[in-house]
């Protein structure tokens, strides 16, 4: 089968009409009651709970068990192109691709803005379901995209590494606490992920992103580690960081639900 050549970020302009099933999955990961209320046409849903773990620490990946289940609902084949949208700029639709790499599958798009930026140009949206025929995929993780707790406290003098933290600026110096402990991961760089979006432009990335990363030493020489309270806002970080073309792009999954509560954990506030 031919595989379609469509580059990592779209414009809504850009995306296939009609899709075709065989080759394509457009995937909107909002709430369910949202995606009922109206969708891309040809959108199946997948909602938040179905792509997190459970607490304590909701940022690691599913069971394996759970992400069979998952792809399986959406007829996962080998050669299948996935193209993947939400309704906040790209939290949960990062962390689908993040889900995508961490299956050891590279063919997908992200739809620039969303659902923001599709309804900002004037496109349509459908309310009927098109049910998907299941498949059986076997799933093998690949963890080259994850770094874990052990890693990061073992390799704190790395100057090959910049940890990215997308947490909100009081989250990181410590004032709002959601965790046993405040304050942030020693020598992590805060960028929030909103910054990265540009409410101007129905929330795409900026256009001057690379810039400001740049500006803070997030820059694309060294390895970039992302991470939030639950690694959804970091969904974001991880992708904006791969359409930007950064080329060693991972994702600190445990985020600060793990390390906030870890007691051995070092912090800086």
């Amino acid at each position: 089968m031919s595989h379609p050549c469509l580059p990592l970020l779209i414009e809504p302009d850009q995306l296939p009409a009609p899709l075709n099933p065989t080759t394509y999955r457009l995937v909107d990961l909002r709430k369910l009651e949202e995606y009922q209320a109206g969708h891309i046409a040809g959108a199946v849903s997948v909602v938040p709970p179905e792509i997190t773990s459970a607490p304590p620490i909701p940022g690691l990946l599913p069971a394996q068990e759970r992400l069979e289940q998952l792809f399986g609902r959406l007829g996962h084949h080998p050669e299948l192109h996935y193209i993947v949208y939400d309704g906040e700029g790209g939290g949960w639709a990062g962390r689908f691709i993040w889900l995508l790499d961490s299956i050891g599958h590279s063919h997908y798009s992200y739809l620039n803005g969303g659902l923001q930026a599709w309804i900002a140009e004037g496109k349509p949206l459908v309310s009927t379901l098109e049910p998907r025929e299941p498949t059986q995929p076997q799933i093998n993780l690949n963890h080259d995209h994850t770094i874990d707790l052990a890693t990061l406290v073992r390799e704190q003098q790395s100057s090959d590494r910049v940890i990215w933290d997308a947490r909100s600026p009081e989250e990181h110096r410590g004032e709002k606490v959601l965790a046993a402990r405040g304050g942030h991961i020693p020598g992590a760089i805060n960028f929030e992920w909103t910054a990265g979006m540009d409410p101007q432009r129905g929330l795409r990335l900026r256009t001057d992103l690379a810039d400001k990363l740049a500006e803070l030493g997030i820059t694309p020489d060294k390895e970039i580690v992302t991470h939030c309270q639950t690694h959804h806002r970091s969904g974001f970080t991880y992708l904006a960081a791969k359409i930007l073309g950064y080329p060693r792009v991972k994702a600190y999954a445990g985020s600060w639900s793990e390390w906030g509560n870890h007691p051995d954990a070092p912090i800086e506030s």
